[in-house]
């Protein structure tokens, strides 16, 4: 297993083939987590663990990942503790594991005795050219150093949030929308309005970046309004894109590692 830490990050843009479920392997999954991160799971447990535990879980003697239920881990949070320092005496090493990976891993071992029904796969490289092409999300976000900074930058979003969340962030944008990431508005005592999003808000001050992408630090006492939206201004590809379409951009969205 330690092995194949070398060039996992390439590994993975390379297998990245994401994943998303029928409705029928949603059905007998533990409701406790969601399909895409189980399919997300499969495929770090095949790049890191399959070598020693084989892919049924059954290669290493006395132990059965299938079952769900681990000797020295009993929840999540034990698991992904035993996964960061590995298991002393043992040949299990410790993985450095970024946070997505980390929840699709537990997700998978979890789960491991489902079989999906059925499964379409994503291309990442099709998932570039629709983020860059007709979905238009290189207007907004910026990767990689290209691209403007008028919504969150996404060069490492793949290992900060989870492919179930990265999947509700493109059907429906504003439920997946984290408060600090919310539209603003200012009105100034002089009149000016500033829409932005926020970078930074304590008790006193706000800071932003505003439509023209420039950096403002605005003193809420020389506020005369400050409201957050609501609503994103991201519009939800649910019906933009079809499901192979959104499988491929999400396939491209999991393997931004930063």
């Amino acid at each position: 297993m330690p092995g194949l830490r070398t060039g996992r990050g390439w590994l993975l843009w390379l297998a990245v083939v994401f994943i998303t479920c029928s409705a029928g392997r949603v059905a007998r999954a533990q409701s406790a987590y969601e399909s895409t991160d189980i399919e997300y799971g499969r495929l770090v447990y095949r790049i890191e663990c399959a070598r020693c535990h084989g892919e049924s879980g059954t290669g290493v003697a006395s132990v059965d990942l299938r079952s769900g239920q681990f000797r020295n881990a009993t929840t999540d949070r034990d698991l992904r503790r035993l996964l960061r320092s590995g298991l002393e005496g043992t040949p299990m090493p410790a993985f450095e594991l970024d946070p997505a990976e980390s929840v699709g891993i537990v997700a998978y071992l979890r789960n491991m005795g489902y079989e999906a029904d059925s499964v379409v796969l994503g291309d990442a490289e099709r998932g570039r050219i629709l983020f860059e092409g007709r979905g238009e999300c290189a207007s907004c976000h910026r990767v990689d150093g290209r691209g403007p900074r008028l919504a969150p930058e996404l060069s490492a979003v793949g290992a900060r949030r989870p492919p179930s969340a990265l999947r509700q962030a493109l059907i429906d944008p504003t439920r997946a929308m984290w408060p600090i990431n919310r539209p603003v508005v200012a009105v100034t005592n002089s009149g000016e309005r500033v829409l932005g999003r926020r970078l930074n808000e304590d008790t006193y001050t706000v800071q932003l970046i505003d439509e023209q992408e420039r950096l403002r630090s605005l003193d809420k006492a020389e506020l005369r309004e400050f409201t957050v939206l609501m609503e994103s201004p991201m519009p939800s590809y649910q019906d933009r894109l079809d499901s192979q379409e959104l499988a491929d951009v999400l396939a491209y969205l999991v393997s931004l590692k930063g």
